[in-house]
């Protein structure tokens, strides 16, 4: 896979702002007066070091071809499962599905992701995968909480397998005029994405006074939803050059999965709330695990590669 200049670009910008973000950062920190305001500096701080993690991570891979890539996601997905099989409650008698979705299901997932297998990859786990773990669960001969306990493997491997894997699988699609550009679709979808959520946390620090969500999620307000959905509207139509888009479709495309990624953020909320978790880990400093980065992308994902490959493709 050959690099498109563009990916240098973005990777400047993204490597611009979070210079902007730390020196602010610094300032800020030497600006604290009260216990309150250092902690909240502190958290912003951590939160800065861990984008520059994921940027610099990421963007190597992308450096480094479709095969990282695909690596990178797959090692991302194990990590994802991980923690929702973390704080769902532990049975014995799952261990053998548990097993199965670890180093079974999800290598074969991510190796039809980079063989391009498109007609097996995208129902090897909603049908392959839903008829096998039942099974080995069965086979332990224990019916206790039986459907809640194989619903939860299987839900959890749906949203941190399957619906992560449709970020490289954008690698795989074949727009005409857009050949070996696909890496730039996946751009389009994590900046616009992530700067989302990025965008409804200032907004909603700065602005926000009405809980959109308060049983779901306090911290999300109605005017940080506004803010964060038209500012990533507004940076799509930006970013149009680097896809197959015009300027009107990548607007289109950018509310679509921002909106999506928003309400996907609130499904992942609730499962928390429900398993009485404030965070899905402690993996990334600033942010929680691994899951609460990427809650909204794990919905945005899937509806971005279909509405692309729909009307995009031949």
């Amino acid at each position: 896979m050959t690099t498109p200049p563009e990916v240098y670009v973005i990777l400047a910008v993204l490597g611009l702002v979070l210079i902007v973000a730390s020196v602010i950062g610094i300032v800020l920190r030497r600006c604290a007066k009260d216990a309150k305001s250092l902690t909240t500096v502190r958290n912003l701080n951590a939160r800065i070091a861990a984008w520059w993690a994921i940027v610099l991570i990421a963007g190597a891979a992308c450096l480094a071809g479709r095969g990282a890539l695909t690596g990178l996601f797959a090692l991302i997905s194990f990590c994802s499962l991980r923690e929702v099989m973390t704080i769902m409650p532990g049975h014995r008698a799952d261990r053998g599905a548990l097993l199965a979705a670890f180093w079974l299901v999800l290598p074969i997932q991510y190796w039809l992701v980079w063989a391009g297998w498109y007609g097996l990859f995208v129902i090897f786990i909603p049908v392959y995968g839903f008829i096998a773990l039942p099974i080995l669960t069965a086979a332990a001969a224990d019916t206790n909480d039986f459907l809640a306990r194989n619903a939860e493997t299987q839900w959890g491997l749906m949203i941190a397998v399957y619906c992560i894997s449709y970020v490289p699988a954008l690698l795989m699609l074949q727009v005409p005029t857009f050949e070996n550009r696909s890496v730039l679709l996946m751009a389009f979808l994590l900046v616009v994405v992530e700067s989302s959520d990025v965008l409804q946390y200032v907004f909603g620090k700065l602005l926000g006074r009405h809980p959109i969500a308060p049983r779901l999620s306090p911290s999300k307000t109605v005017e940080g939803f506004a803010g964060g959905i038209v500012g990533a509207t507004i940076l799509g139509v930006c970013l149009w050059r680097i896809t197959p888009f015009t300027p009107a479709q990548a607007a289109g495309m950018a509310l679509a999965i921002a909106v999506i990624g928003f309400l996907g953020g609130l499904v992942m909320s609730a499962v928390k709330r429900d398993r009485g978790a404030k965070d899905w880990g402690r993996l990334i400093a600033g942010h929680g695990g691994m899951l609460d980065r990427l809650d909204s992308v794990c919905f945005a994902a899937p509806v971005f590669f279909h509405l692309t490959r729909y009307f995009f493709t031949p």
